[in-house]
């Protein structure tokens, strides 16, 4: 095992790191500046802006300053860059480029941080490669020393990709693509209520010159009827095909249709095909009302997604350590995102994959293209294609197996979503689907019945349980529910839920000795808002509560600086697992929070205080205090309350705010939407496989543990686990996992709060190569 690598063995002491923005603006850009500030002064080297991207670099003088702590204050929640872009022509002659050596040099900076797309990340490492010949003619016109020459002989860079189109490889998000994709959901929602009402057809364009990302999973998360995307251009003849599944779905009785087209969406000879040519089609060939929405500049603006705070946070602290890491041997590397592991990868690496894809499009190789965007794009466009086509009776297989779907536990945003993907998916499969209303107790008490492709039309975007919920566990009622699964000849379960739905899954499994209509396949999918599902990183629902959760962050934030010394103690839902707290806390830039799984006693609570004192001292006259609803029995959010009052008297007053419910309700967020579609698709393909291991004289028998899983999401793959083996993972009485990856992530909000704290890295600093697709079959 690789030796432990702490922060406070790093130093970047006599260094200087220059951060800048460049090209496209995207919502999450400050976060990581932030990020990338705070950071470096922790470690002791001096950080400074460069104004203007490139441009500010070849301009020098007052568009490079040196920053302190209090510079990034407030900027969390601000989108764009509060540093300013430009596009740069001068940056891109070797005049230009040796003006910025010199406007660097004369501030020591040799470490940069890029914030921005491909191009400017190329034009970072040509920078990088000439360097010291830069140094070398500086010295020779006598503008710099010898001296200068030999101290700072050789320059560091490491990218973050700030891009909503998220059109670079080898990362899985760009910083900015799930802020813009919250513009469009909303934007579509919108949309839909005024269609439904005129019976209208909707033609959305939205951004994506050359990648089809953003329409892709937008189509997904809101089951729009048809998609144009440049790397998958529509078959020759889609006119007739997209009219035909227009009036099939009105036909349905559906009152709406939605079509969203990329802005660089072409059809299969690259001729483009923009949404004035789709509406005209729609009207002629089917006398629709037609409208068509351009989104335009919408997607780039407004504050970032909890999801981008949190990436961008973890990006430049990552970024901070590569720099501090690096030596003239290092190549330039990006910073990036694979599953949720952060990782560095050669920039150049990147670079040419992602201009491979637009060879692959100009060269009309679209299979190719797909699979170069990678594994994850791959994928939303195999669900997308599976959800969005219904085939006739003739063409669908016929299994003659009976799947049953139902909610368990607590609502969550997302799992109406997840059911809708299971329904058609199984139905696409040939199976028969049912769902269950209110969990086991309403399965005990025959609430089950069929359920068809058009029932579930429109799901996605509901939040709540459509079908019913409750925790009631499946114990008291085995031998009523055994009896229900016989009468309608059930051959699989898929439990959409949480913990409830965990210990259900328990208690049928330890009942297949005397039941045997529970030895059939069944399969569990994470959806909890306290995402404290052991097996599984993340859960439906959690990321919806934590946008809420950093919206109202937010606004107190504002009341909070309005009065100024004022502190804020909010509580947090989640049971004894801190993951909402502990995230909230890092995307809506909290100095404190409080969770069950990291005891605290009265001495830190007391430090917390003192470190609040000496902030209101600062320009930055507010506070705010995260606490998870059971972190303790005996600190309440009224102890705590009381305590920094009392203590604080004369410097700050408090407030507190319990979220409570509104953490569970509201639309579902484009990821839990995107999350519960794809992730219920996997466990009904899962189904339809083990059905078909499993079937014994026409009967489904099949007691084996690896029968009964639970899908869920570890560090970067989506992986089956029988649930037996996920038992000795539990902490049964506090309902939480035992080891919970997000707490490698709590000295981070802490060291971004200005706390001195121990910050283990050992997982960094491993440059990766990025992974290439196999060659597209013909």
């Amino acid at each position: 095992m690789p030796d432990k690598k702490f922060i406070e063995n790093l130093s970047g002491t006599g260094k200087a790191i220059g951060v800048l923005t460049s090209g496209g603006d995207a919502q999450g850009m400050n976060a990581a500046v932030r990020a990338v500030v705070r950071m470096g002064i922790y470690v002791e080297a001096k950080v400074y802006f460069i104004y203007e991207g490139y441009q500010g670099m070849v301009d020098g003088g007052d568009n490079i300053a040196e920053v302190s702590w209090e510079s990034v204050s407030s900027i969390l929640q601000v989108g764009g860059t509060v540093i300013g872009s430009a596009r740069c022509k001068a940056f891109r002659t070797r005049e230009g480029r040796l003006k910025a050596a010199c406007n660097l040099v004369k501030r020591g900076i040799t470490n940069l941080c890029v914030i921005g797309g491909d191009g400017s990340l190329t034009g970072a490492n040509l920078f990088r490669e000439e360097w010291s010949g830069l140094l070398d003619e500086l010295a020779r016109k006598g503008e710099i020393d010898d001296e200068a020459v030999k101290k700072y002989s050789y320059l560091n860079i490491v990218g973050m990709v700030g891009s909503i189109d998220n059109d670079f490889c080898g990362t899985d998000m760009t910083i900015g693509t799930d802020s813009a994709l919250h513009r469009i959901i909303e934007v579509v929602d919108a949309i839909m209520t005024t269609a439904q009402s005129h019976q209208r057809t909707f033609v959305l364009e939205v951004m994506g010159r050359h990648c089809g990302y953003l329409a892709l999973v937008s189509a997904l998360a809101c089951g729009a009827d048809w998609v144009f995307i440049p790397e998958y251009p529509p078959e020759q003849g889609w006119e007739d095909q997209m009219c035909m599944r227009l009036s099939e779905n009105r036909a349905r009785k559906k009152r709406l249709n939605i079509i969203i087209v990329a802005e660089g969406a072409i059809d299969c000879h690259n001729k483009a095909i923009t949404s004035e040519q789709i509406k005209d089609l729609v009207v002629q060939r089917l006398g629709y009302d037609t409208r068509v929405t351009i989104l335009g500049h919408v997607q780039r603006g407004g504050t970032p997604s909890a999801f981008d705070r949190i990436l961008a946070s973890r990006m430049g602290v990552e970024a901070v350590l590569a720099l501090l890491e690096a030596t003239p041997k290092t190549p330039a590397c990006v910073v990036s995102l694979s599953g949720n592991q952060a990782v560095r990868l050669p920039l150049m690496e990147c670079v040419q994959m992602t201009q491979e894809v637009q060879k692959a499009m100009d060269g009309r190789k679209f299979l190719e293209a797909v699979q170069l965007r990678g594994k994850s794009f791959e994928n939303n466009l195999k669900t997308y294609k599976l959800l969005s086509t219904k085939k006739s009776a003739e063409e669908l297989p016929k299994s003659n197996f009976n799947v049953a779907v139902l909610n368990v536990g607590a609502p969550a945003a997302g799992m109406n979503a997840a059911v809708r993907a299971a329904v058609r998916i199984g139905i696409t499969e040939g199976h028969t689907m049912f769902a269950v209303t209110d969990g086991f107790e309403g399965f005990s008490k025959g609430k089950i019945k069929e359920i068809t492709w058009g029932d579930v039309g429109g799901w996605t975007g509901q939040g709540g349980s459509i079908l019913g919920t409750k925790r009631t566990l499946p114990g008291k009622y085995l031998k009523d529910i055994a009896e229900q699964m016989n009468f309608n000849n059930i051959n699989a379960l898929l439990i959409v839920g949480g913990f409830e739905a965990y210990l259900g899954l328990l208690e049928l499994s330890a009942a297949r000795e005397t039941y045997e209509e529970f030895c059939i396949p069944m399969v569990m999918v994470p959806a909890t808002v306290s995402n404290n599902i052991p097996g599984s990183d993340l859960s439906i629902g959690a990321d919806t509560a934590l946008n809420t959760i950093t919206d109202t962050c937010d606004r107190i934030k504002l009341s909070a600086s309005g009065t100024k010394r004022r502190v804020f103690i909010i509580e947090t839902m989640g049971g004894y697992c801190g993951y909402l707290a502990n995230m909230g806390g890092l995307a809506a830039g909290a100095d404190a929070a409080y969770v069950f799984e990291e005891k605290f006693d009265i001495r830190e609570l007391q430090a917390n205080v003192e470190h609040l004192t000496e902030k209101m001292k600062t320009s930055i006259q507010r506070g705010l205090v995260l606490r998870n609803e059971n972190c303790s029995v005996n600190y309440t959010t009224d102890f705590i309350y009381q305590l920094y009052s009392e203590e604080g008297q004369g410097v700050f007053d408090c407030r507190k705010n319990v979220l409570g419910h509104m953490q569970q309700g509201g639309a579902p967020s484009p990821f839990d939407r995107n999350f519960g579609t794809k992730i219920a698709a996997k466990a009904v393909l899962w189904i339809s496989k083990k059905l078909k291991e499993s079937q014994q004289k026409g009967k489904i028998y099949n007691n084996n543990e690896d029968t009964v899983c639970l899908l869920g999401m570890r560090r970067r793959n989506l992986i089956f686990q029988p649930v037996g083996q996920l038992r000795d993972e539990t902490d049964f009485e506090h309902r939480i996992p035992k080891e919970q990856w997000w707490l490698k992530l709590r000295p981070l909000m802490k060291i971004l709060a200005k706390y001195k704290t121990s910050y283990d890295v050992s997982d960094s600093g491993q440059l990766e190569h990025v992974r290439r697709p196999k060659p597209a079959e013909a």
